[in-house]
């Protein structure tokens, strides 16, 4: 069994260079999304289409995240996460040089295809490299540096869009220097397994059928539910609501609950030196109802932005730390299909995130869809004290 590397430096030459996969993995959608008017009106589609360029490369990752995750488990992180660089990269950059809307779907689709398992597998070897408080640690500053990608990758793909629709997509081709760089320099503990094939899928079944794991999936599935459903959706017209009608100033704002989300992560491993990682999840739970219902109801804009920071503290705590115990509890040897699995969820809650929030707005209204969300934290919260503390407790049921 492969076993972690005892690192006296959390953030070393290793970690840095899979943040920069974690920026690449982030890539694809927030960096191209404000060319959309501009490539609408370049090629000639309805504004209707710009979204099969998001669905084109979101979609290889739904079936493909897990089964990348079983072959980086039984041939090595390596050996996968290397061709999938070179693979995004490569097609990434061939969407600059068409201007065919329907040979640019195909190359969106073989981006997302490398696209699929950056991520995952990305965390697994996060997973692999360090472990205990080190590990939670370590998973916060990964999703602190996404939160900063997800936050800057708009404003750099507007500036750059200035100058052509086709220039977003060409910071595709920092993928394939990444790739060699992992090739080169990224020391990492492979698994070591030799189980039967068969032996590995099961035991991954009955793994993941355990009440913690169920537990981790529920609370890493209802966080993007938070994010993308009521807050990302809803959010810019609740604030209309609220009198703020500057698209500039409801950014802001927004960008505001982002900033707290990279902070929050970043200092995560000095919340679970004090605090169990179980612990802190529920807390985010709470802490998400509590900003929900308080975005729903304050008219007041300093209590806004005090509940957007709250917000964003349930996210940057929440989706590291549950990260890390997906990661500890994993099996070595079944690793990098936990994370995969995980990645798929996390898809599903993006996907059905802002179906559940229109349902509820159907029902209930704008002010509604966040109470309604609000009160499925709260219930979230409650089913994870459920979650037992020890891990070793993952191989009983």
């Amino acid at each position: 069994m492969a076993k972690p590397f005892e690192n006296t430096k959390i953030v070393n030459f290793n970690l840095l260079i899979l943040f920069c996969v974690t920026l690449m993995a982030v890539m694809g959608v927030s960096i191209i999304t404000p060319a959309h008017p501009l490539i609408v009106r370049e090629l000639n589609i309805s504004a209707t289409q710009i979204g099969l360029l998001i669905t084109a490369f979101s979609f290889p990752g739904t079936f493909l995240s897990p089964m990348l995750g079983i072959l980086a488990d039984r041939f090595g992180r390596r050996r996968i996460l290397i061709p999938s660089l070179f693979v995004f990269g490569t097609f990434g950059t061939a969407c600059a040089l068409t201007k065919d809307f329907s040979l640019l779907l195909i190359f969106r689709f073989l981006q997302g295809v490398g696209a699929a398992s950056l991520g995952s597998i990305n965390l697994a070897i996060i997973g692999d490299l360090y472990s205990g408080r080190n590990r939670t640690t370590a998973m916060g500053y990964n999703s602190s540096v996404l939160s900063i990608g997800t936050a800057s990758y708009p404003a750099l793909g507007g500036f750059v869009a200035a100058c052509g629709w086709q220039f977003p997509f060409l910071f595709s081709i920092i993928a394939i220097p990444v790739g060699i760089l992992i090739m080169v320099r990224l020391k990492n503990p492979e698994p070591v397994s030799n189980e039967k094939f068969s032996i590995y899928l099961t035991n991954i079944f009955r793994f993941i059928l355990t009440k913690k794991m169920r537990s981790l999936f529920l609370a890493s599935f209802t966080s993007f539910v938070v994010i993308y459903g009521p807050y990302l959706t809803y959010f810019p017209f609740l604030a209309e609501k609220h009198s703020i009608h500057s698209p500039a100033m409801i950014g802001i704002l927004m960008s505001i609950s982002s900033l707290t989300t990279a902070i929050f992560s970043f200092f995560l491993g000095m919340l679970a030196k004090r605090f169990r990682e179980n612990n802190l999840i529920k807390t985010a739970f709470f802490l998400y109802a509590i900003s929900l219902s308080a975005i729903a109801f304050t008219s007041i804009q300093w209590v806004l932005v005090i509940a957007l920071i709250v917000l964003g503290m349930a996210s940057g705590i929440s989706i590291p730390a549950v990260q890390s115990l997906i990661a500890e509890y994993a099996p070595a040897q079944q690793r990098g299909a936990f994370m995969s699995v995980n990645g798929m969820i996390i898809r599903g809650g993006q996907t059905l995130g802002p179906i559940i929030a229109a349902s509820a707005f159907s029902l209930w209204g704008l002010r509604g869809t966040f109470y309604t969300i609000s009160l499925v934290s709260l219930v979230v919260m409650f089913i994870l004290w459920t979650i037992p503390n020890e891990s070793k407790e993952l191989y009983s049921n």
